[in-house]
């Protein structure tokens, strides 16, 4: 264990069952030895709560009634909020190109939604509505990009829409120029680009309910998400994906991320000079 652990003078012993336990809850697992990365993540909010050990903190996450805003708070401590602009962009120049011609033609003047989750701050959705307002695709047909993310503090930072330069660092200048002001040593979005994210929710990817909700989409981006997730956690999102997605759907993951063992559901084909899998 660690010796910030240590420092704080809590008893590890239940780590592992709080590994377990918050992989049954938000998919994200622990190996044994990267438990006392668990530890760090979680050690100030157990402190917080003013409990000696994390078996406390286990039985109130498990147990206690009210432990649904005390989960909102473990999901901004494991948060992972690495993300910038134009990241992984093939697959959403691919979406751009074949992906919404073909839908737009499908769906003859109902609305496409394109739905981003795990979203972070928010760049990876309005990566997406800054290449389909490039496109000229807003004025040409009814799409509506949503974002969302298990973390709340995540959600917040993409709601208020303050952006360093780290975020920007495969992005063009000239789109930064264009659709992003300046305010001191922050980005912000001008309104013809934030306008076009039709919401930002906070969605726990282990939670079918919350899934259910945003699935129906007809374009899903959930990328670099599932490196964390075991391979059951994995098969069980997916699947209520493939549960709620209409046919001929179509769903992103990361680029070094696979879903050809986890399920048949879905096959992967190469749209645009990306991969994408496409529900059946």
């Amino acid at each position: 264990m660690g010796s910030h652990i240590d420092h704080l003078g809590l008893s590890d012993a239940a780590l592992p069952l709080l590994r377990d336990l918050v992989h049954e809850r938000s998919g994200i697992f622990y190996e044994t030895a990267r438990c006392d990365v668990l530890g760090e993540r979680l050690a100030p909010l157990v402190i917080e709560r003013g409990f000696e050990s994390f078996l406390d903190y286990y039985y109130l996450l498990k147990y206690d009634e009210s432990s649904a805003a005390e989960w909102l708070r473990v999901m901004d401590a494991l948060a992972v909020p690495e993300t910038y602009f134009w990241r992984e962009i093939d697959q959403i120049r691919a979406l751009v190109d074949v992906v919404v011609p073909a839908l737009v033609n499908t769906l003859q003047g109902m609305p496409l939604r394109i739905w981003s989750v795990p979203c972070a701050s928010g760049e990876e959705p309005l990566s997406i509505a800054m290449m389909l307002d490039q496109a000229g695709w807003f004025e040409r047909a009814p799409i509506e990009v949503h974002g969302s993310d298990g973390s709340p503090a995540a959600i917040a930072r993409a709601r208020s829409g303050r952006y360093r330069e780290r975020s920007f660092r495969t992005l063009p200048e000239t789109l930064r120029d264009r659709y992003f002001t300046r305010d001191g040593d922050v980005w912000i979005p001008q309104p013809r680009l934030s306008e076009r994210i039709g919401s930002w929710s906070v969605v726990n990817l282990m939670a079918p309910e919350q899934v259910a909700l945003q699935a129906q989409a007809r374009v899903i981006f959930c990328r670099n998400v599932f490196i964390y997730f075991t391979e059951a956690a994995i098969r069980s999102v997916v699947s209520r994906f493939a549960d709620a997605m209409p046919p001929r759907s179509y769903l992103c993951v990361g680029a070094s991320e696979s879903l050809l063992r986890i399920t048949t559901r879905f096959e992967l084909v190469e749209v645009g000079g990306a991969f994408m899998y496409v529900k059946l």
